[in-house]
């Protein structure tokens, strides 16, 4: 049987596990949002998300972005390759609404999964 948990052991906590994704990243992007991706030694993929206070000012916006970004990257971690992965939104994220907001990631999670395949 498939977990779709999202547990502390998918999650990037430290500074040193982002810049590790920071330094060298396969990148897929959309005008609003970029995914960042580096393999990693585990046998899980992992999220990281940066949601910047200058591209939403409200914390309820900030939630909303980083809740929607989990709950996608819940849903498919099964099918995701072993990576670290980084979300950074960008400017003009506020404007999309959540379906707007589901359908970008979903494109940007497939690039990465093709990605991964050719390498």
């Amino acid at each position: 049987m498939i977990k779709l948990s999202f547990s502390r052991e998918l999650r990037l906590l430290t500074p040193a596990q982002f810049k590790y994704v920071f330094q060298d990243p396969q990148r897929a992007s959309s005008p609003e949002i970029t995914i960042l991706a580096r393999p990693n030694q585990e046998s899980v993929p992992r999220l990281g998300l940066a949601v910047a206070k200058k591209h939403l000012k409200r914390a309820h916006d900030r939630n909303r972005i980083k809740r929607l970004c989990r709950e996608r990257f819940r849903l498919l971690q099964h099918q995701l390759p072993h990576y670290d992965f980084v979300i950074v939104v960008k400017q003009g994220i506020g404007r999309l609404d959540n379906q707007q907001i589901f359908n970008s990631l979903d494109k940007l999670w497939q690039r990465h999964i093709r990605l991964a395949r050719k390498s």
